[in-house]
């Protein structure tokens, strides 16, 4: 149950958040603090027909520092986006 605790962050300790926009999506970098280094967590979000729709982003990778972990989390959004476009959000 802890490792659930953990990679959902219920309970977890969580950096201070960074946001940045791209291509008309909101961005913002929640790296997770696990033990002594960071988890890969965000969220991607856009107001779609008057309604905000949002993507949670977690994955597996690990960082020693919080700003790292952040500048990943903005590069795999970006990719996620160009990947997927909309779709991200059915």
């Amino acid at each position: 149950m802890s490792f659930l605790k953990r990679m959902f962050g219920i309970g977890g300790a969580q950096a201070p958040a960074a946001e940045i926009t791209h291509e008309g999506y909101r961005i913002v970098a929640t790296p997770q603090k696990e033990g002594d280094q960071y988890r890969l967590h965000g969220e991607i979000s856009r107001e779609i027909s008057g309604e905000m729709k949002t993507h949670t982003l977690i994955r597996a990778d690990l960082f020693p520092a919080s700003e790292d972990c952040v500048e990943q989390t903005f590069r795999k959004a970006k990719q996620v986006i160009k990947e997927q476009g909309m779709r991200i959000f059915s």
